[in-house]
């Protein structure tokens, strides 16, 4: 493909959380994060802007904990890459109200834009279908976004994998709070837990 084909990674984004309803997004380190902020900000966002490696366990902790709910978790290429590990410990505990979505522009945006694996050998959709998520696509249309975002809230068929080719833009940095205290304790509210 093209890079000139490639998706704006905040259109992805706010077409996966158009309709989200109670849906809980996770968001890893930084630019993915900062899409979601984007998308609109919410209760149930969880950002992360910095723990790299960690966005799919949370994930992952959370669908396990809020089995009813849906929960998607939307990183990038370099972080997944990072916790490549998650994705066997998701294909064994199988939270069928879990989606991961990688937002894959092929670099270490955080990092100064440093090559990724992905741009060579590394294709994360054999790694998710290898490690037993057998609803695991590559996609590279915004069709096929919506398409994917449609089966978001179903808390059953997970869990699900998407690698989104995307741009490598610099967007604007966009964040409603960097207070992980006030980040944790409004997520806990809106399901109706008591603060820490």
């Amino acid at each position: 493909m093209s890079k000139a084909n490639l998706l704006d990674r905040r259109s992805v984004v706010s077409s996966l959380l158009k309709d989200r309803k109670g849906t809980i997004a996770v968001g890893g380190l930084g630019a993915s994060t900062y899409d979601i902020a984007a998308a609109g900000d919410h209760d149930r966002n969880l950002y992360l802007w910095g723990a790299m490696g960690g966005a799919v366990m949370i994930g992952l902790g959370i669908a396990l904990a809020q089995p009813k709910l849906p929960v998607v978790v939307v990183t990038g290429d370099g972080e997944m890459l990072m916790g490549m590990g998650s994705l066997a410990t998701v294909g064994l505990q199988k939270p069928g109200n879990l989606s991961i979505v990688v937002l894959d522009n092929e670099a270490y945006g955080e990092t100064c834009r440093q090559v990724s694996h992905t741009a060579a050998a590394a294709d994360l959709v054999g790694v998710a279908r290898a490690c037993g998520i057998s609803d695991a696509r590559a996609m590279t249309t915004l069709a096929e976004v919506a398409a994917f975002a449609s089966t978001l809230r179903d808390v059953s068929s997970g869990p699900r994998f998407a690698n989104v080719k995307i741009d490598a833009a610099n967007l604007e940095r966009v964040l409603s709070s960097r207070d992980g205290t006030f980040i944790v304790n409004r997520i806990r509210g809106s399901l109706g837990f008591k603060p820490i």
